[in-house]
């Protein structure tokens, strides 16, 4: 059994690239719990995956993709009526932009009893999003019902809000990402949408409004200015790192992924904060949200040369 259990929905990326004065856009995979999973496993992390699938190219291609990066994919459904996301990928001198081909996704129509009880029981670490609870009803309590088990059977719970006010309105989104926050061990968002939960804008004050809520520990990923860890008897500044980022389609997860790989394997909290800063840091200099995403050879030469 998979000691990481990460839920949610995965999509196929096509993401844009200028070459030779024309435009293409680069296929690669995406999908906020799925890179999540990747980045973990790539830390060494013995990583499961659960979602539903179209039984289509796309569905065959990131199965491929898990198993070759030896994540466990024996909870993936595969459904022959539904098809799998896809997403485009933009950049101006403004940043990236996201255009989305998800409604109605197989991975949008997952139901509690179609979840593994027996393989989340055993779990020690179940990892969510909020993505995952906008996409649909049935999806949401999907999520709900894999926290019952995890917390009834002693697992921890890791929960990145990705708050994506175009999939639902932020009333609705405050009301269900907070009342997730207050069910979960490890809070990870990052500052923008933190604000947008909060209504606060100090990032002090932020972690003291999602510790008070009920999560265990918080990580206040911050981009470029790195990021905050805490938990209530302790907290720590990361500061950013400099690289030449190119894309930083994946960087929040990659952080996720990395840093309770590091939690799990016993690292103090602001060791790990250290750890999955630099990973999401090598995460931005290449396109597309998986292939940058660094292994941990890479990531401990990377903190080696800036000691």
């Amino acid at each position: 059994m998979a000691e990481i259990i990460s839920l949610g929905e995965p999509m196929i990326e096509f993401n844009q690239l200028r070459e030779g004065g024309r435009e293409v856009y680069l296929p690669g995979f995406g999908g906020d719990t799925s890179n999540m999973a990747v980045a973990a496993a790539r830390q060494g992390a013995s990583v499961g995956y659960l979602t539903r699938l179209g039984q289509d190219a796309f569905g065959d291609m990131l199965l491929a993709l898990w198993r070759a990066e030896g994540i466990d994919t024996s909870y993936v459904i595969r459904d022959p009526a539904a098809a799998t996301g896809i997403y485009f990928v933009t950049h101006t001198d403004a940043g990236h932009a996201f255009t989305y081909f998800r409604q109605g996704s197989a991975a949008s129509m997952i139901k509690p009893e179609e979840l593994p009880t027996e393989a989340l029981a055993q779990a020690k670490l179940l990892h969510l999003s909020g993505i995952s609870q906008a996409i649909s009803t049935s999806a949401c309590d999907a999520v709900f019902y894999a926290i019952d088990i995890a917390r009834t059977s002693g697992a921890k719970v890791s929960y990145d809000p990705n708050v994506r006010l175009k999939l639902w309105p932020l009333s609705r989104a405050r009301a269900i990402v907070l009342e997730t926050i207050a069910q979960c061990d490890f809070c990870l968002p990052n500052l923008d949408e933190a604000s947008l939960l909060t209504g606060l804008k100090e990032p002090q004050a932020i972690i003291d409004a999602l510790l008070n809520r009920g999560a265990k520990v918080v990580a206040l990923k911050l981009g470029a200015a790195g990021a905050l860890v805490a938990d209530s008897n302790q907290r720590h500044a990361i500061p950013g790192l400099r690289v030449a980022t190119v894309d930083a389609t994946g960087a929040g997860d990659t952080f996720d992924g990395a840093f309770l790989t590091e939690l799990l394997r016993g690292a103090p909290l602001a060791e790990a904060g250290r750890y999955a800063n630099a990973a999401a840091a090598l995460s931005t200099q290449g396109y597309g949200a998986v292939a940058p995403i660094p292994r941990r050879t890479e990531v401990e030469a990377f903190l080696a040369s800036q000691a």
